[in-house]
């Protein structure tokens, strides 16, 4: 397990799980990017089966069933297995004691965003007590790795603390150039420098108002952030990430704004990471979490980095505005509407969208008129006739009668900007 020239690390393991029991096995993060898998494996799994298999397990572990989970997906089934880090309770095979008993609810939730599966092709339903004792101790030995990984994280983390710290004390930029100096060759070794910078900040919110929720969101991050494609742990992970009582901040080095890294899957946009996180994290956090992104754009200098952080924050805000357990927003946002709209009372927001909208809702339920969804494409269709009939699949004279049952209903005259832009919000909003 000892990384380096001395071992190989967790695929040395999976390997031998392949060659001695004849066991396909990957490791696998929250999010479905693969940890660790066999060398000569093939078919490898897909993304899109591992992002399958970490949303079963993350539902599975948030619902307290006992491991090992089993999934089918396809005509395959597979066998998954928790590996719990340093600091967490074991995890027992059936039969033995549950480590997860009357007030662990609490531990589950603080680690589910974090903790690594083990994925093995293979029903364990059926398989004798020596074997899934066996298997629960590759997920120690995995573990060992984890750990590991998480301790090569604290030099970084410290970095991102501090630079963290003289930006919101408003330390002078030269202060905060030095320490950026400094943070420079430990995240991106062998430049000196990095010419730019990123901010990307992140938030994991509970239901029941617990804010302590900042370690959580740190170690999501820290996740999502790591690039796929590059060799390696300590060629993937060099992003640093600090974090307060209820937010995580990470700090991303970019060698140039031009180059491959700028909107790569290193998480510089919000889209890359809303891709690489959707699934998996919206079947782990049902039913009483979130998770919120905000992405600022690039900096050249510690000057622009108190502008970035709160460029990012806003975003968030903005992101945490929209519906779904999972959502970002990039900085190119803060420039539209959609800025404004998350600081909108919510009893402001609530009587403007009902005075516009709920007749045009009265009107639908009553006689199932679709004046609602004709409303919206036909202000997606920038008002034109032609391509919203075309939209709907209806003749233009029964677009132009909906279209006169609206103003009918509101009042409102849709060939006059200001009344289209009060509709197009209060859908929004709505």
């Amino acid at each position: 397990m000892t990384s380096g020239p001395a071992g190989g690390g967790p695929d040395v393991v999976l390997d031998l799980l392949g060659s001695d029991l004849d066991l396909r096995a990957w490791v696998l993060s929250p999010t479905g990017r693969q940890v660790a898998g066999p060398k000569d494996a093939e078919p490898a799994l897909s993304a899109q089966v591992c992002a399958e298999l970490a949303a079963e397990h993350l539902a599975a572990t948030r619902t307290g069933r006992r491991a090992p989970h089993r999934v089918t997906v396809g005509a395959t089934t597979y066998s998954l297995f928790p590996v719990r880090g340093r600091g967490q309770p074991p995890v027992t095979p059936p039969g033995a004691r549950s480590p997860q008993g009357a007030g662990a609810g609490r531990d589950v939730r603080e680690t589910v965003l974090s903790d690594w599966l083990l994925v093995v092709e293979a029903d364990a339903g059926d398989w004798a007590e020596e074997r899934l004792d066996l298997l629960y101790g590759v997920t120690q030995l995995i573990a060992v790795e984890r750990d590991r990984r998480d301790a090569a994280r604290t030099v970084r983390r410290r970095l991102a603390q501090e630079v963290l710290e003289l930006v919101q004390t408003g330390a002078a930029p030269a202060e905060i150039a030095a320490r950026l100096r400094v943070a420079a060759p430990v995240l991106l070794p062998g430049l000196g420098a990095a010419p730019h910078w990123q901010v990307v900040v992140a938030r994991v919110e509970w239901e029941d108002g617990d804010e302590q929720t900042g370690r959580v969101a740190q170690t999501l991050l820290e996740e999502i952030l790591v690039d796929p494609h590059a060799t390696g742990p300590e060629q993937s992970d060099r992003i640093a990430v600090a974090h307060t009582g209820e937010e995580a901040v990470a700090l991303v080095p970019l060698p140039s704004v031009s180059s491959e890294h700028d909107g790569s899957a290193a998480g510089v946009l919000a889209e890359a990471l809303l891709a690489s996180v959707r699934e998996p994290l919206t079947a782990g956090l049902d039913g009483d979490g979130r998770v919120t992104l905000g992405v600022s754009a690039a900096v050249h200098s510690a000057e622009g980095l108190r502008g970035a952080l709160e460029e990012a924050r806003h975003a968030r805000r903005v992101a945490a505005a929209r519906p779904g357990r999972v959502c970002a927003a990039g900085h190119q946002e803060l420039a539209s509407h959609v800025l404004l709209l998350p600081f909108v009372p919510d009893d402001v927001r609530r009587a403007f969208t009902a005075r516009l909208l709920d007749p045009l809702r009265d009107y639908d339920r009553r006689h199932r008129a679709e004046l609602i969804p004709t409303l919206e494409a036909f202000l997606d269709s920038d008002g034109s006739w032609t391509r919203c009939a075309n939209r709907l699949h209806l003749h233009v004279n029964t677009l132009r009668y909906r279209v006169g049952r609206i103003e009918q209903l509101t009042g409102r005259d849709l060939s006059r900007l200001e009344d289209k832009l009060d509709f197009f919000l209060a859908l929004r909003m709505s």
